[in-house]
């Protein structure tokens, strides 16, 4: 593995410290403000497509469809990422590294389906 420059170093630490953050937050509005955990996650992706969506295209822009795609690529890629992260550390753990949250048992943002049906995009369920 490739050794990280202090800038590097200060880029990670601060990316470790922001996503404990959002997670030490995500854990407060379930437990202590009692939101449905799956709401807070949709929340939370909401939160982080505007936020998204402002770092690429201001405040007087919006994503077209390559924006839209090249965003979804990279939240992708991150997430296949953290995956990995986490089966190792399962391994690590002497767990069994166990694959679940297929397509039929994942949560889906709220009115994620009114939306695509409005803008006619996205995937519809049946």
């Amino acid at each position: 593995m490739t050794e990280l420059n202090e800038d590097q170093k200060k880029q990670l630490e601060a990316h470790n410290q922001a996503t404990a953050a959002f997670i030490d937050l995500a854990n407060k509005l379930s437990k202590e403000s009692g939101q449905d955990v799956k709401i807070v996650s949709a929340a939370l992706m909401a939160a982080s497509g505007i936020y998204a969506t402002f770092i690429a295209a201001g405040n007087e822009g919006y994503l077209g469809p390559g924006g839209v795609d090249k965003v979804a690529q990279l939240y992708k890629n991150n997430l296949g990422y953290i995956q990995e992260r986490k089966k190792t550390e399962l391994k690590m753990q002497g767990k069994e590294a166990r694959q679940l949250g297929e397509s039929d048992t994942m949560i889906t943002a709220p009115n994620a389906e009114a939306l695509a049906r409005e803008t006619g995009d996205g995937a519809k369920s049946d």
